[in-house]
């Protein structure tokens, strides 16, 4: 009996450790290349359909190329997918529905879409928690910050860019790099 239960329980450990590899080939990842290096997603289109619906339009658009990551918080966040190397302001013209309760949470190295205080505003800005953020997480009677994704690799990329020097620019973020650092592409994997 003991000898026939661990057979099953290795069996069905290699079949999900071979399954495994094969799930997460079939998740979409994009690359982004920024003239700091570059650093690849995967994204989660089962827990946030709609948001990872809305983030590859924009990737398919080259929405995001030569935007810039235009709010740097070490320990905190890094932003993109608003302003341009000259400040200026890209707009979609589309908000989302908030999907935060989708048992993805604010982790060091998962994607969020930024928002105004209205759960139903975000478009195209997105930021990459550097650090453990809970307080951005859903709670019962008020939403959070919708979860869409994790970096995969380039880590020492988000981290370059995280300890980048930064200025508060008025209108724009209190934490601006002083030197820009921008998407120079954005494309599917």
């Amino acid at each position: 009996m003991i000898k026939n239960t661990l057979s099953r329980l290795l069996r069905l450990t290699l079949l999900c450790l071979t399954a495994a590899p094969a799930l997460a080939a079939d998740l979409p990842q994009v690359r982004f290349e920024t003239n700091r290096g570059t650093f690849d997603v995967e994204l989660y289109p089962e827990r946030a359909p709609v948001t990872v619906g809305n983030f590859l339009e924009l990737v398919d658009a080259q929405f995001y190329d030569g935007l810039i990551f235009h709010r740097v918080i070490a320990g905190f966040m890094i932003q993109t997918g608003g302003f341009d190397k000259n400040l200026r302001y890209r707009d979609t013209e589309q908000t989302i529905v908030n999907e935060s309760p989708n048992g993805l949470f604010n982790k060091r190295g998962y994607l969020a879409m930024a928002r105004t205080n209205d759960p139903d505003s975000a478009s195209s800005q997105f930021f990459i928690n550097v650090s453990d953020n809970s307080s951005l997480n859903a709670r019962r009677g008020r939403a959070g910050y919708t979860v869409f994704g994790k970096v995969i690799a380039g880590w020492d990329v988000v981290t370059d860019i995280e300890l980048a020097d930064t200025t508060g620019r008025p209108g724009i973020s209190e934490a601006v790099p002083d030197i820009p650092i921008v998407i120079l592409r954005a494309r599917r994997l």
